[in-house]
Protein backbone atom coordinates (compact mmCIF):
# COMPACT_ATOMS: atom_id res chain seq x y z
CA UNK A 1 0.00 0.00 0.00
CA UNK A 2 1.35 3.43 -0.84
CA UNK A 3 1.94 6.03 1.82
CA UNK A 4 0.88 9.67 1.72
CA UNK A 5 3.53 11.98 0.32
CA UNK A 6 4.35 14.56 2.99
CA UNK A 7 6.36 17.67 2.15
CA UNK A 8 8.07 19.27 5.13
CA UNK A 9 8.70 22.89 4.15
CA UNK A 10 10.92 24.83 6.55
CA UNK A 11 13.62 27.49 6.60
CA UNK A 12 17.02 25.82 7.12
CA UNK A 13 18.55 29.10 8.34
CA UNK A 14 16.59 28.69 11.59
CA UNK A 15 18.56 27.32 14.53
CA UNK A 16 15.50 26.00 16.41
CA UNK A 17 15.62 22.54 14.84
CA UNK A 18 11.85 21.98 14.86
CA UNK A 19 12.08 20.38 11.42
CA UNK A 20 14.04 17.48 12.92
CA UNK A 21 11.28 16.75 15.43
CA UNK A 22 8.64 16.95 12.73
CA UNK A 23 10.60 14.76 10.31
CA UNK A 24 10.93 12.17 13.06
CA UNK A 25 7.20 12.35 13.73
CA UNK A 26 6.41 11.86 10.03
CA UNK A 27 8.63 8.79 9.88
CA UNK A 28 7.16 7.33 13.07
CA UNK A 29 3.61 7.75 11.78
CA UNK A 30 4.05 6.75 8.14
CA UNK A 31 7.20 4.66 8.05
CA UNK A 32 8.84 7.01 5.57
CA UNK A 33 10.66 10.34 5.85
CA UNK A 34 9.10 13.52 4.48
CA UNK A 35 10.26 15.28 1.37
CA UNK A 36 12.22 18.22 2.72
CA UNK A 37 11.92 21.55 0.94
CA UNK A 38 13.63 24.86 1.66
CA UNK A 39 10.79 27.34 2.21
CA UNK A 40 12.80 30.14 0.64
CA UNK A 41 12.21 28.60 -2.78
CA UNK A 42 8.50 29.47 -2.47
CA UNK A 43 8.86 32.88 -0.84
CA UNK A 44 8.52 36.08 -2.83
CA UNK A 45 11.32 36.11 -5.43
CA UNK A 46 12.11 32.42 -4.92
CA UNK A 47 12.89 30.05 -7.78
CA UNK A 48 10.38 27.37 -6.86
CA UNK A 49 7.27 26.87 -9.00
CA UNK A 50 3.87 25.48 -8.10
CA UNK A 51 1.77 24.27 -11.02
CA UNK A 52 -1.57 22.54 -11.41
CA UNK A 53 -1.38 18.78 -11.97
CA UNK A 54 -4.96 17.65 -12.59
CA UNK A 55 -6.72 18.46 -9.33
CA UNK A 56 -3.42 18.46 -7.42
CA UNK A 57 -0.53 20.87 -6.98
CA UNK A 58 2.96 20.03 -8.19
CA UNK A 59 5.94 21.69 -6.50
CA UNK A 60 9.06 22.17 -8.59
CA UNK A 61 12.55 23.39 -7.70
CA UNK A 62 14.51 22.85 -10.93
CA UNK A 63 17.98 23.63 -9.64
CA UNK A 64 17.59 20.96 -6.95
CA UNK A 65 15.89 18.42 -9.19
CA UNK A 66 12.83 18.51 -6.93
CA UNK A 67 9.49 17.53 -8.44
CA UNK A 68 6.79 16.46 -5.99
CA UNK A 69 3.00 16.31 -5.77
CA UNK A 70 2.38 16.32 -2.00
CA UNK A 71 -0.69 14.92 -0.28
CA UNK A 72 0.18 16.94 2.81
CA UNK A 73 2.32 20.03 3.39
CA UNK A 74 3.78 20.59 6.86
CA UNK A 75 4.81 24.25 6.82
CA UNK A 76 6.85 25.04 9.93
CA UNK A 77 9.91 26.75 11.37
CA UNK A 78 9.57 29.94 9.34
CA UNK A 79 11.29 32.87 11.13
CA UNK A 80 8.81 35.68 11.91
CA UNK A 81 10.50 38.23 9.65
CA UNK A 82 10.16 35.86 6.67
CA UNK A 83 6.53 34.84 7.08
CA UNK A 84 4.93 37.62 5.05
CA UNK A 85 6.95 36.60 1.99
CA UNK A 86 5.19 33.22 2.04
CA UNK A 87 1.65 34.68 2.01
CA UNK A 88 1.14 34.11 -1.73
CA UNK A 89 2.34 30.51 -1.40
CA UNK A 90 -0.05 29.88 1.50
CA UNK A 91 -2.92 31.26 -0.56
CA UNK A 92 -1.92 28.98 -3.44
CA UNK A 93 -1.95 25.92 -1.17
CA UNK A 94 -5.39 26.92 0.07
CA UNK A 95 -6.80 27.47 -3.43
CA UNK A 96 -5.66 24.02 -4.51
CA UNK A 97 -6.99 22.31 -1.39
CA UNK A 98 -3.60 21.09 -0.25
CA UNK A 99 -3.88 19.67 3.26
CA UNK A 100 -1.87 21.83 5.64
CA UNK A 101 -2.34 23.21 9.14
CA UNK A 102 -0.09 26.12 8.26
CA UNK A 103 -3.30 28.17 8.20
CA UNK A 104 -3.80 31.27 6.11
CA UNK A 105 -1.55 34.32 6.02
CA UNK A 106 -4.06 36.47 7.92
CA UNK A 107 -3.85 34.29 11.04
CA UNK A 108 -0.08 34.12 10.75
CA UNK A 109 0.14 37.89 10.52
CA UNK A 110 -2.23 38.49 13.45
CA UNK A 111 -0.14 36.28 15.72
CA UNK A 112 3.27 37.34 14.37
CA UNK A 113 2.75 41.10 14.54
CA UNK A 114 2.11 41.59 18.23
CA UNK A 115 0.37 44.93 17.83
CA UNK A 116 -2.32 43.07 15.88
CA UNK A 117 -2.45 40.39 18.58
CA UNK A 118 -3.04 43.04 21.24
CA UNK A 119 -5.92 44.54 19.25
CA UNK A 120 -7.46 41.13 18.60
CA UNK A 121 -7.26 40.25 22.30
CA UNK A 122 -8.97 43.53 23.18
CA UNK A 123 -11.72 42.78 20.69
CA UNK A 124 -12.30 39.26 22.00
CA UNK A 125 -11.82 39.93 25.70
CA UNK A 126 -8.68 37.81 26.10
CA UNK A 127 -6.97 38.73 29.38
CA UNK A 128 -3.63 40.47 28.84
CA UNK A 129 -1.43 42.98 30.58
CA UNK A 130 -2.03 46.61 29.62
CA UNK A 131 0.04 47.43 26.56
CA UNK A 132 0.93 50.54 24.56
CA UNK A 133 2.14 50.19 20.96
CA UNK A 134 4.81 52.70 19.90
CA UNK A 135 6.07 53.63 16.44
CA UNK A 136 9.15 55.88 16.45
CA UNK A 137 7.89 57.71 19.54
CA UNK A 138 9.31 60.93 20.86
CA UNK A 139 11.02 60.75 24.25
CA UNK A 140 7.98 62.46 25.75
CA UNK A 141 5.54 59.96 24.23
CA UNK A 142 7.59 57.00 25.45
CA UNK A 143 7.88 58.53 28.93
CA UNK A 144 4.13 59.08 29.08
CA UNK A 145 3.46 55.43 28.30
CA UNK A 146 6.08 54.36 30.85
CA UNK A 147 4.43 56.42 33.58
CA UNK A 148 0.95 55.24 32.68
CA UNK A 149 2.02 51.60 32.93
CA UNK A 150 3.48 51.98 36.41
CA UNK A 151 7.19 52.40 35.59
CA UNK A 152 7.69 48.60 35.56
CA UNK A 153 7.33 47.35 32.00
CA UNK A 154 8.62 45.02 29.32
CA UNK A 155 9.69 46.55 26.01
CA UNK A 156 9.56 44.24 23.01
CA UNK A 157 9.53 44.58 19.22
CA UNK A 158 6.28 44.19 17.31
CA UNK A 159 7.94 41.36 15.36
CA UNK A 160 10.55 39.30 17.17
CA UNK A 161 11.53 35.80 18.15
CA UNK A 162 13.04 33.97 21.09
CA UNK A 163 12.79 36.92 23.45
CA UNK A 164 15.43 38.80 21.47
CA UNK A 165 15.48 42.60 21.56
CA UNK A 166 13.29 42.51 24.70
CA UNK A 167 14.06 44.54 27.82
CA UNK A 168 12.72 44.81 31.36
CA UNK A 169 12.50 48.56 31.97
CA UNK A 170 12.14 50.07 35.42
CA UNK A 171 14.05 53.38 35.16
CA UNK A 172 13.99 56.44 32.89
CA UNK A 173 17.54 55.61 31.82
CA UNK A 174 16.47 52.09 30.82
CA UNK A 175 13.56 53.54 28.89
CA UNK A 176 15.87 55.94 27.05
CA UNK A 177 18.17 53.04 26.13
CA UNK A 178 15.25 50.97 24.81
CA UNK A 179 13.84 53.92 22.86
CA UNK A 180 17.20 54.59 21.25
CA UNK A 181 17.72 50.91 20.48
CA UNK A 182 14.45 50.53 18.58
CA UNK A 183 14.99 53.86 16.82
CA UNK A 184 18.39 52.66 15.54
CA UNK A 185 16.78 49.52 14.16
CA UNK A 186 13.69 51.29 12.77
CA UNK A 187 11.50 48.95 14.79
CA UNK A 188 7.95 49.46 16.02
CA UNK A 189 7.71 48.29 19.61
CA UNK A 190 5.49 47.93 22.64
CA UNK A 191 5.51 48.56 26.36
CA UNK A 192 3.55 46.14 28.53
CA UNK A 193 2.92 46.39 32.26
CA UNK A 194 4.95 43.79 34.16
CA UNK A 195 2.80 40.86 35.31
CA UNK A 196 4.81 40.28 38.47
CA UNK A 197 5.21 36.65 37.45
CA UNK A 198 8.02 35.89 39.88
CA UNK A 199 8.00 32.92 42.25
CA UNK A 200 8.60 33.20 46.00
CA UNK A 201 12.22 32.17 45.48
CA UNK A 202 12.83 34.86 42.88
CA UNK A 203 12.45 32.96 39.60
CA UNK A 204 10.67 34.65 36.73
CA UNK A 205 8.20 32.08 35.39
CA UNK A 206 5.52 31.62 32.77
CA UNK A 207 3.74 28.82 30.97
CA UNK A 208 3.74 27.69 27.36
CA UNK A 209 0.61 25.78 26.45
CA UNK A 210 0.36 23.88 23.17
CA UNK A 211 -3.13 23.96 21.66
CA UNK A 212 -4.18 21.76 18.76
CA UNK A 213 -7.71 21.53 17.39
CA UNK A 214 -9.24 23.40 20.31
CA UNK A 215 -7.64 21.34 23.08
CA UNK A 216 -4.47 21.40 25.14
CA UNK A 217 -2.05 18.66 24.07
CA UNK A 218 0.98 19.62 26.15
CA UNK A 219 2.31 22.33 28.45
CA UNK A 220 5.44 23.36 30.23
CA UNK A 221 6.49 25.90 32.82
CA UNK A 222 9.53 28.03 32.07
CA UNK A 223 11.65 29.02 35.08
CA UNK A 224 14.11 31.85 34.52
CA UNK A 225 16.77 32.50 37.21
CA UNK A 226 17.49 35.97 35.77
CA UNK A 227 14.21 37.82 36.45
CA UNK A 228 15.06 40.68 34.09
CA UNK A 229 15.48 38.25 31.19
CA UNK A 230 12.63 36.78 29.11
CA UNK A 231 11.44 33.29 30.04
CA UNK A 232 12.53 31.66 26.79
CA UNK A 233 14.52 28.44 26.99
CA UNK A 234 16.96 29.90 24.46
CA UNK A 235 17.59 32.71 26.96
CA UNK A 236 18.44 30.36 29.83
CA UNK A 237 15.06 29.35 31.23
CA UNK A 238 14.50 25.77 32.32
CA UNK A 239 11.43 23.97 30.94
CA UNK A 240 9.38 21.70 33.19
CA UNK A 241 6.91 19.53 31.28
CA UNK A 242 3.29 19.49 32.42
CA UNK A 243 0.67 16.94 31.36
CA UNK A 244 -2.58 18.59 30.20
CA UNK A 245 -4.51 17.12 33.13
CA UNK A 246 -2.11 18.79 35.57
CA UNK A 247 -2.39 22.26 34.04
CA UNK A 248 -4.60 24.83 35.73
CA UNK A 249 -8.01 24.75 33.99
CA UNK A 250 -7.97 28.55 33.81
CA UNK A 251 -4.67 28.55 31.90
CA UNK A 252 -5.90 25.85 29.56
CA UNK A 253 -9.11 27.76 28.81
CA UNK A 254 -7.17 30.97 28.21
CA UNK A 255 -4.73 29.25 25.86
CA UNK A 256 -7.53 27.71 23.80
CA UNK A 257 -9.38 31.05 23.65
CA UNK A 258 -6.24 32.96 22.63
CA UNK A 259 -5.47 30.47 19.85
CA UNK A 260 -9.01 30.78 18.52
CA UNK A 261 -8.88 34.58 18.79
CA UNK A 262 -5.99 34.88 16.33
CA UNK A 263 -7.48 32.22 14.06
CA UNK A 264 -4.90 29.44 14.33
CA UNK A 265 -5.60 25.68 14.48
CA UNK A 266 -2.34 25.11 16.37
CA UNK A 267 -0.20 27.37 18.54
CA UNK A 268 2.03 27.66 21.57
CA UNK A 269 0.54 30.21 23.95
CA UNK A 270 2.71 32.04 26.50
CA UNK A 271 0.86 33.12 29.61
CA UNK A 272 1.12 33.68 33.35
CA UNK A 273 -1.16 32.61 36.19
CA UNK A 274 -0.83 35.95 37.99
CA UNK A 275 -3.72 38.45 37.79
CA UNK A 276 -6.11 35.55 37.37
CA UNK A 277 -4.30 34.46 34.21
CA UNK A 278 -2.99 36.70 31.39
CA UNK A 279 -1.77 35.90 27.89
CA UNK A 280 1.53 37.32 26.65
CA UNK A 281 1.59 36.05 23.07
CA UNK A 282 0.55 33.31 20.67
CA UNK A 283 3.38 31.56 18.85
CA UNK A 284 2.50 30.45 15.32
CA UNK A 285 5.23 27.81 15.28
CA UNK A 286 6.37 27.19 18.85
CA UNK A 287 9.83 25.73 19.28
CA UNK A 288 10.33 22.30 20.77
CA UNK A 289 12.78 21.68 23.57
CA UNK A 290 15.28 18.83 23.49
CA UNK A 291 14.03 15.36 24.34
CA UNK A 292 11.58 12.77 23.05
CA UNK A 293 8.77 14.07 25.28
CA UNK A 294 7.69 16.71 22.77
CA UNK A 295 8.09 14.39 19.81
CA UNK A 296 5.37 12.25 21.36
CA UNK A 297 3.32 15.01 23.00
CA UNK A 298 3.36 17.67 20.27
CA UNK A 299 5.09 16.75 17.00
CA UNK A 300 3.29 13.41 16.54
CA UNK A 301 -0.22 14.80 17.25
CA UNK A 302 0.51 17.77 14.99
CA UNK A 303 1.52 15.55 12.06
CA UNK A 304 -1.34 13.17 12.85
CA UNK A 305 -3.79 16.07 12.55
CA UNK A 306 -2.52 16.64 9.00
CA UNK A 307 -3.04 12.97 8.17
CA UNK A 308 -6.52 13.01 9.71
CA UNK A 309 -7.39 16.05 7.61
CA UNK A 310 -6.02 14.37 4.50
CA UNK A 311 -8.23 11.26 4.70
CA UNK A 312 -11.72 12.82 4.70
CA UNK A 313 -10.64 15.40 2.17
CA UNK A 314 -9.71 12.65 -0.22
CA UNK A 315 -6.28 14.21 -0.55
CA UNK A 316 -4.32 11.09 0.26
CA UNK A 317 -3.11 8.72 -2.40
CA UNK A 318 -5.45 5.84 -3.21
CA UNK A 319 -4.76 2.98 -0.88
CA UNK A 320 -2.62 5.05 1.46
CA UNK A 321 -1.67 3.16 4.57
CA UNK A 322 -3.41 4.52 7.67
CA UNK A 323 -1.17 6.04 10.34
CA UNK A 324 -0.42 3.76 13.25
CA UNK A 325 -0.06 4.33 16.97
CA UNK A 326 3.42 5.38 18.04
CA UNK A 327 5.42 4.29 21.04
CA UNK A 328 8.78 5.95 21.50
CA UNK A 329 11.80 4.12 22.77
CA UNK A 330 15.39 5.13 23.58
CA UNK A 331 16.33 4.80 19.91
CA UNK A 332 13.83 7.56 19.04
CA UNK A 333 15.58 10.25 21.02
CA UNK A 334 16.79 13.22 19.05
CA UNK A 335 20.38 14.35 19.56
CA UNK A 336 20.86 17.23 21.96
CA UNK A 337 21.45 20.59 20.30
Amino acid sequence: MSRPCIALIADPTSSEGCREYLARAVELLTGAPPVRIDSRHFATGGTGRAVRDGDRLRLLVPQEGLDVVPDVVVLYEIPPHRRRSLAAFQELLERHGVVTLGSGPDAWRTATEKNLTVERFRRDGIAQMETVVLSRPSAREAAGAFERLGRDVWARPVVGTGGSDTFHVTTPAGLADATAYYARHGTDWMLSRDAGNVTADGLRHQFRVFVLGGRVVHAREHLQPAPDTPCNTCRGATAVHIAPRDLSPRLGELAVAATASVGLPFAGVDLAEEHGGVVFEVNVQPAFVDGEVEVRAVAVPYVQAHLDACAPAGGGRRGAAPPTAVALGPEDRLPAR
